[in-house]
């Protein structure tokens, strides 16, 4: 009967001085103590103390990593800690705990350190990396806009650019001059305006008549003149011994040929951007008649304004929003389709009409660049190379995997090849 009440003390007794007081009970009021104490002895304080020691560090060894000879041995653990039977329960778990933290500590600083030999340096993060002992450290790059690029990268950042001994003061002209096609505004540039400005060079873009910020109404735009005013305005500004590189997309390109004509000895250099690049005698509707028949996502999405009237000729050329992605931007980010839904107008439509007159004297002098653009939806590739064989420049680029806006859908792309005709040594010996 006692061996079962102490059996039951110290099975559902947590207290340590409960069960010792249970025990001492039993003992007194047992006749047979030597056999009483072989059952006892199986309980004792220092051994259940040790007991729990040990289990405490077999479930602590499952989750710490592996440890050498010489650390386990440096901290205790794999030996015996055998304590007097005068040491408490308490003082037992304390010191099973204190001996876990250790082992954990002592493991994360060897391998911080370098660790035993054989074993790699622990790793902090992937962005900073310790190198152990006797190892050379390895430079990382730290981000993809810092790891070196060739020239021939077409995503080379403009600060390289400007590494690769880039002197603009040194330039024919430093000065871009950068016009939106049709529908578009000066808004459409803002990528390719930092990275030039980043470059060293000075940008203007312009909003022509009844664009972007234009005041003025799109219907009553009556010719291509009124329709390029603000390009040949601002070129009207530039001083006598200073050029410009004109930059026009889509439309834009029209008023750039314009602007060669009336204006060229302010334009050093023109680059025509999958844009209109008519001959003499020639108007923009001409130019395109066999595109119109080629290109049905082009003619779904023109919607024609008649603020005049439908008895007369249509006065704009609006653009479905719903088909603008796919014919505009199919490979541009979302932001900047976003950027354009909201931002879009209409186009003129009397300046479409105006036959160009161009002469070898004024628009031939000016040296000429066209930038092909392969995943274009609205002008194709098989039409920007019909314009370059009919109207041939002085060289072509080609802008691999850009859609009709290549100014978002490749901006660094884009801006080396403009840095590369900038760059360009001028004609004249």
């Amino acid at each position: 009967m006692a061996k079962s009440n102490c059996c039951f003390s110290l099975s559902f007794s947590t207290r340590p001085e409960n069960r010792r007081r249970l025990v001492s009970q039993d003992l007194r009021s047992s006749s047979d103590t030597r056999g009483m104490g072989v059952v006892l002895s199986c309980f004792s304080n220092a051994d259940l103390a040790h007991r729990q020691q040990q289990q405490r560090r077999q479930a602590a060894g499952n989750h710490l990593p592996a440890l050498s000879a010489e650390v386990a041995a440096a901290i205790g653990i794999g030996s015996e800690d055998r304590s007097g039977n005068g040491r408490s329960e308490r003082k037992g778990l304390d010191e099973a705990v204190l001996t876990h933290e250790q082992a954990l500590a002592a493991v994360l600083l060897l391998r911080q350190n370098g660790g035993a030999p054989g074993e790699s340096a622990f790793d902090k993060s992937s962005s900073l990396r310790v190198p152990g002992h006797g190892q050379k450290r390895q430079v990382l790059p730290r981000s993809s806009s810092s790891r070196p690029r060739s020239l021939v990268d077409p995503v080379m950042q403009p600060q390289l650019l400007v590494n690769q001994d880039l002197k603009v003061d040194n330039l024919e002209t430093k000065h871009f001059v950068l016009v939106h096609g049709g529908g578009f505004g000066a808004w459409c540039w803002y990528k390719s305006i930092a990275l030039l400005e980043d470059s060293g060079f000075k940008v203007s873009a312009i909003d022509l008549t009844g664009s972007g910020i234009s005041s003025f109404d799109t219907n009553k735009v009556t010719s291509l003149a009124e329709y390029a005013k603000p390009l040949t305005s601002f070129l009207e500004t530039v001083g006598d011994m200073n050029k410009v590189i004109l930059v026009g997309h889509d439309f834009g390109g029209a008023c750039v040929s314009y602007a060669m004509e009336v204006l060229p000895s302010k334009v050093a250099k023109s680059i025509f951007i999958c844009a209109a690049m008519p001959i003499n005698g020639q108007n923009i509707l001409d130019m395109f008649s066999e595109e119109a028949g080629m290109n049905d996502l082009m003619r779904q999405a023109q919607v024609f304004v008649y603020s005049n009237g439908q008895d007369l000729p249509p006065t704009a050329i609006d653009l479905d929003k719903s088909l603008l992605k796919e014919l505009l931007f199919n490979q541009s980010p979302s932001k900047d389709v976003a950027l354009a839904l909201v931002s879009m107008r209409s186009i003129p439509f009397a300046p479409v009409l105006e036959k160009l007159s161009l002469t070898e004297k004024n628009y031939g002098s000016v040296r000429r660049f066209f930038i092909e653009t392969t995943d274009d939806n609205a002008m194709p590739l098989p039409v920007q190379q019909r314009l370059s064989d009919v109207n041939p420049p002085e060289k072509v680029f080609r802008l691999k995997g850009s859609d009709h806006s290549p100014f978002f859908s490749k901006p660094q792309a884009l801006h080396k090849i403009l840095v590369e005709i900038a760059t360009m040594p001028s004609n004249q010996s």
